[in-house]
């Protein structure tokens, strides 16, 4: 893929990059790597862009009259002032990103079950809490898809996460391009897709293409845009799924036999009860729809949100 046809993801710098954890480290993730044919990365260590070394004293979060303080108890010095600009500065740097991977856990870059101790002095109990930079990205980026690498071995997660980026990515290539035309064909090919994630949302971005107030293109795509985010805010429920499938069904149910209806159902319980794979229904309808060359549904993006050399079933079941 060339670097103008990808995704941009910010990704931490010790995930695979650069040996700069607190302890010189370097953690070697496999699907930061498996990624990276698919998108353009931009690296970033906070901690270090801040001037601390590698190795360095740690770093942890500590909580001191309401205030969330990112602290060193080596130095006794506190940092949060410098991140804080730190992470503004460099958020501003960005043009357009359509997604985070960063490393969990810690006080910069951890999006949340970060440990922050209630007090700098002989700590009593803590709570969980997210990183100075990352909150700061959760802030300015709503609603883009920001994960932490552990996170990831989750298939769920993972695909949620996937699905975000690429679509993001597909829309902003629609916003560039002016035409009301290409926000309709981008609208129609994620119908399905949509209606598993959203449905009260999905009737909100209809009327926006709809456009039956003649509105200029700048105006609705930024509305587009907001609802998309919204839209995609939270991982699809299996019913939501499953409404989908039944609508694409009825694109060919008249043309199958008795049989074929009957194991299309069996296969859709079987997903239902968690006993087969998505990729098992999707790969079933997309059969039928070649064979009664239904092209509305193969250009459906429900069938292939990301690059098909992204699937893998791994699971960590965390």
């Amino acid at each position: 893929m060339e670097k103008n046809n990808k995704p941009t993801i910010v990704v931490s710098r010790c995930l695979g990059f650069s040996k700069c954890r607190y302890n010189g480290d370097i953690i070697n993730d496999k699907f930061v790597e498996m990624l990276k044919e698919y998108v353009n990365y931009i690296t970033v260590c906070p901690e270090v862009d801040i001037g601390l070394g590698i190795p360095r004293d740690t770093l942890r979060l500590v909580s001191e009259n309401e205030k969330i303080e990112l602290y060193q108890p080596a130095t006794n010095k506190v940092f949060t002032k410098k991140m804080d600009e730190y992470s503004k500065d460099f958020l501003q740097s960005l043009d357009e990103v359509h997604g985070f991977i960063l490393k969990g856990r810690s006080p910069s870059c951890g999006i949340k079950d970060v440990k922050v101790y209630l007090g700098k002095e002989k700590a009593v109990g803590s709570i969980k809490g997210a990183g100075i930079f990352a909150s700061n990205v959760m802030d300015r980026y709503p609603y883009l898809a920001i994960e932490e690498e552990g996170r990831l071995t989750n298939y769920f997660i993972r695909e949620h996460f996937l699905t975000k980026v690429f679509t993001l990515f597909r829309f902003q290539q629609v916003s560039e391009s002016n035409s009301m035309k290409e926000l309709v064909s981008f609208h129609s090919d994620n119908k399905y897709l949509f209606l598993s994630y959203n449905q009260s949302q999905l009737k909100i971005l209809g009327k926006l293409v709809a456009n039956h107030e003649n509105r200029k293109f700048k105006d609705i795509i930024n509305d587009y845009r907001d609802h998309l985010g919204l839209l995609l805010a939270k991982p699809p429920r299996k019913g939501n799924y499953m409404n989908s499938f039944m609508h694409i069904f009825g694109y060919f149910s008249e043309h199958l036999k008795k049989e074929e209806k009957e194991f299309l159902l069996e296969r859709l319980n079987k997903y239902n009860e968690d006993k087969i794979h998505i990729g098992v229904i999707t790969n079933l309808l997309k059969s039928y729809a070649i064979r009664y060359e239904k092209e509305y549904i193969l250009n459906q993006s429900i069938f292939s949100t990301y690059p098909e050399e992204l699937h893998f079933i791994s699971d960590s079941g965390k």
